[in-house]
This record gives C-alpha cells, sequence and structure tokens, in this order.
C-alpha cells in the first residue's frame, strides 16, 4: 500500500489551525474547533468527542449535518446530553481508549465476527440515523497522554454519497487531533482552574456550587450565541466571544469570598445593613480583575461588577470609578447607577443566567421553584431588571436551557 502524501501547503494549513487553537480559553470551544476541522479534513457527515473523565469516557461534544443541520436550537441541547460510556471493549470508543489504537470501520452493520468491540445500534434507532463508514481516534498529546476519543463518521464523496474513510483520512487526522489534544488539555485547566477558585466561595457561600456556576456560564453562553445571531454579529467574534463569557460568567459571583460568613450563611431576610454589605461583592469581584492582562480579565469584571445592574436603573453598584476607569470608561461619582445600553452586555447576559438559576435551585430561604414560575418571572421582569432583547433570545432557546438544567445537576 503507497503511503499517502501531502503538500507543504496541507502541512501547514493545520498547523496554522493548531496556532489558532492556542488562543481559544473554553474547552467546549476548542472541542468545536478540533471537530469541525477534523470533519472538514475527511468530509464527515458527523462525529463526537469523548474525554476522559474518572476512567471514563464522558460524552463531550457532537456535530451532526443530517440530523442538526436547519435546527440550531436541537444541535445546541445536543451537545448537554449526560452520556458515559466505560473504557471497555463493548464499545468502538472504549475500545480506543483502551487500545490507544485507531479503528477504522467501513460499515458498522457489517462487523466481522471475530473483531474485539461491538456497534450499538441505539443512537442510530433514537435518532433515525444510518451510521455506515467509522473513523474512531486516540486523542494523544505529544507525551501520549491520552486525553479523550474522537469518532468521525460517514465519510462522503464529491456526491454526497457515504464512502469509506481512506487511508489519507486517517493519517492528516490523525496528525491534527494529536496536536490540537494538547488544547484540550489546557481547555479542561482553564475549567477547572475556575471551579478550583469558585470552590473557595463554595466554602463560604453553599449556593456557590460548581454545579451552580458550570450551569451560568453555559447559560450565558448559548443566550449570548442566540442574541449575537438575533443581532446579525458576525460568526467569527460569536465565536470568539462565546469562547469568553462562558469562564467570565462563571467568576460573577467570586467576590462573595469578601463577605462574612454571618451575612453569606444567615437563613433568614437580611437587614438593610446587611444587604448593603452583600452588595459590595460586586466590587470585591471585580478588583480581581483589575490588572487586565486579557480580553478575559476584562469580561470576567465587567461581569463580575455589573450582573446586578438593572435595565430600569436600580440596580447596584453604580458608578465605582476606579472601577470604571480601568475598562476606559468616562465615570462621574455623581452619575445615577448604570441603565438600559449603559450596563455591558455581558453582564446583562448574565443577569437573566444567574437569576434564572437561582430561581431554579433550593436555597436556605426557599425551596426550588418549577420553570413555569421561573420564566414567569423572567417575563414580568423584562424592560425593568433585563434587556428585553436578551430575554427574547433567553426563550428562544428554552430547550437548550432545559438541556444545561439537566447536565449540571
Amino acid at each position: 500500500m503507497t503511503e499517502p502524501s501531502y503538500s507543504s501547503d496541507e502541512i501547514a494549513s493545520i498547523l496554522k489551525i493548531i496556532d489558532d487553537l492556542n488562543n481559544l480559553k473554553d474547552v467546549d470551544t476548542i472541542l468545536d474547533r478540533i471537530l469541525t476541522e477534523s470533519r472538514r479534513l475527511s468530509s464527515a457527515d458527523a462525529g463526537s468527542i469523548f474525554l476522559i473523565q474518572d476512567k471514563k469516557l464522558v460524552f463531550s461534544y457532537v456535530q451532526n449535518d443530517t440530523l442538526f443541520d436547519h435546527d440550531h436550537e436541537q444541535k445546541r441541547a445536543a451537545l448537554y446530553q449526560n452520556l458515559t460510556i466505560p473504557m471497555s471493549h463493548e464499545s468502538i470508543v472504549g475500545h480506543v481508549a483502551l487500545t490507544r489504537e485507531p479503528v477504522v470501520i467501513d460499515n458498522a452493520y457489517e462487523l466481522p465476527g471475530d473483531v474485539p468491540y461491538k456497534f450499538n445500534t441505539s443512537y442510530d434507532e433514537e435518532n433515525g440515523y444510518l451510521t455506515t463508514s467509522i473513523m474512531t481516534l486516540p486523542l494523544l498529546t505529544l507525551e501520549n497522554r491520552l486525553v479523550g476519543v474522537l469518532q468521525l463518521i460517514n465519510a462522503k464523496d464529491d456526491k454526497q454519497n457515504v464512502v469509506p474513510f481512506d487511508d489519507r483520512d486517517q493519517v492528516f487526522v490523525s496528525f491534527f487531533a494529536n496536536n490540537a489534544a494538547v488544547t484540550i488539555e489546557r481547555g479542561i485547566m482553564n475549567r477547572e482552574l475556575i471551579l478550583r477558585m469558585m470552590s473557595m466561595a463554595e466554602l463560604r457561600d453553599p449556593s456557590e456550587t460548581g454545579a451552580h456556576v458550570q450551569r451560568v456560564g453555559a447559560y450565558s453562553a448559548e443566550i449570548y450565541e442566540r442574541w449575537a445571531m438575533n443581532k446579525g454579529i458576525d460568526k467569527k467574534e460569536i465565536k470568539n466571544t462565546r469562547d469568553l463569557i462562558r469562564l467570565a460568567a462563571m467568576l460573577h459571583d467570586v467576590g462573595k469570598v469578601g463577605i462574612p460568613d454571618s451575612i453569606l450563611k444567615k437563613p433568614g431576610k437580611l437587614t438593610d445593613e446587611e444587604f448593603e454589605e452583600i452588595k459590595k461583592h460586586t466590587v470585591y469581584g471585580a478588583r480581581l480583575f483589575t490588572s487586565i492582562t486579557s480580553e478575559l480579565d476584562s469580561m470576567s469584571l465587567e461581569i463580575a461588577l455589573n450582573h446586578h445592574e438593572k435595565w430600569n436603573g436600580h440596580g447596584y453598584p453604580g458608578c465605582v470609578p476606579e472601577l470604571d476607569e480601568t475598562l476606559d470608561e468616562a465615570c462621574d461619582p455623581q452619575s445615577p447607577p448604570k441603565k438600559g445600553e449603559e450596563i455591558p452586555f455581558t453582564a446583562r447576559i448574565c443577569a437573566v443566567a444567574d437569576v434564572y438559576d437561582a430561581l431554579c435551585s433550593k436555597r436556605s430561604y426557599k425551596e426550588a421553584w418549577d420553570e413555569e414560575k421561573a420564566f414567569e418571572i423572567i417575563r414580568e421582569n423584562t424592560g425593568t431588571h433585563f434587556d428585553p432583547d436578551i430575554v427574547e433570545a433567553f426563550f428562544q432557546i428554552s430547550d437548550v436551557i432545559r438541556a444545561i438544567r439537566d447536565k449540571y445537576q
């Protein structure tokens, strides 16, 4: 068999994509780009990525042109499935994780009887899909650490007929995916560092759980994408901002580490004086990011400081000169609280995400509200607490919101 050859331009193109990946921060954005480029290189109709977690494979990203191409919200909701697969020979991805060897299949429904793995038909049966050709690759770093498994489904020819993956596909995608695997590790590390930072806040405030900040971050990213699409914002800008807002929104309440336990853990209603103290968490959080070295620092400051501002100008903390000047904004200490579009859009988005999650979560002073009651409160506060355009985007993705809530329990 002749080894496939590649031009210097093809290799340079892949290296350029890998270089672009190094500018991304959040692991979901990284997985999206890796899967998109892997499918492009192999002309695959669909694909998924599973990451290693606690010695299991966790479903982490999916794309499918046949099933999701015309339904953006269905595509987004599919990303939040709760699915884990053992690292065993009972599945193709489990087998590849165990052996660290690729598996390429021409027809999933015509496997030889002596192969050590099994093909699970449940996805096809549940979704009305027909899996034929499969290429499954281990995601190995340059140091040979396994971070996950990439599976591509149904290679297509120029006429859109499903065909087998060829040797060139395997070599090309393997080269790209393994060089990109280190960016997955970095993305996971970024999110884990934020979760560890928020675990400090959780020690102080029992409501600041890892699940809560994961939900608020995911809600914010999805609301932003729909809002930005409604506004006709450039797709590249949407992807770049989405990459940042998920992480920055997770840090919205990090300033609570500066609030006394006697107030944070008080089971009853706060006094006026205690509530004034609580308000300071916005400023305490923002001050953590005043040494701005990146777009993520800048956005984290925006959200931490402003996520309790209200559309009608009745929120808090209002103008904080030393922090607003950090963002190169003119600030009059005598001015009223921010209102309308004076509030950064990132904070307006996080405000909806945070309030919705608080309403649907159990607290020391209340039980969790059902979805419809929470939706009613969001609607009632449109134009007063919340930006109407952002609320519109929120309700446009209600299926995605439910999927996120179910995933991060």
